[in-house]
This record gives structure tokens, C-alpha cells and sequence, in this order.
């Protein structure tokens, strides 16, 4: 049976810790949800490997961090 805190992780069950499956969730969660595109502004951003993000609407493909689209100026 899974906790509601643990989300998507409790599929680990009991393996891994607390903390580590609460990490994993953070993560999780951000790379599942639609991000902001930094050209056109719209939430439309998917992504497709590791640091490499698509924007839907613009056409835009783009390097970034690996977890979020935040591109560094």
C-alpha cells in the first residue's frame, strides 16, 4: 500500500529511504508537467532527454539543465 506522500515513488515500497524517494518526487514532478519556453513565453516545453527540452509551439529545440528548462544568460 502506498502513501499519498510518496506519490509516483511508492512504487520503490520500502526500499531506498524517505528522503531519496522525496527527491526522486521533486524531481518527478517537474520533468512530468509542461514548462515555460524562454523564446515565445508559452507553457508548451517537453522533454526529450537528459538537458535537451522541445517547444511544441515555436519549434524550438534547446539545451538547458537536466531537470528544468532554465537557460543561464
Amino acid at each position: 500500500m502506498a502513501l499519498k506522500t510518496l506519490g509516483s515513488t511508492g512504487r520503490f515500497g520500502a526500499r531506498y529511504g524517505f528522503g531519496i524517494k522525496k527527491r526522486v518526487l521533486k524531481i518527478e514532478s517537474i520533468l512530468k508537467k509542461k514548462q515555460k519556453c524562454p523564446f515565445c513565453f508559452k507553457k508548451s516545453v517537453k522533454r526529450i532527454s537528459a538537458g535537451i527540452w522541445y517547444c511544441k509551439s515555436c519549434n524550438s529545440k534547446f539545451a538547458a539543465k537536466a531537470y528544468s528548462p532554465e537557460i543561464k544568460v
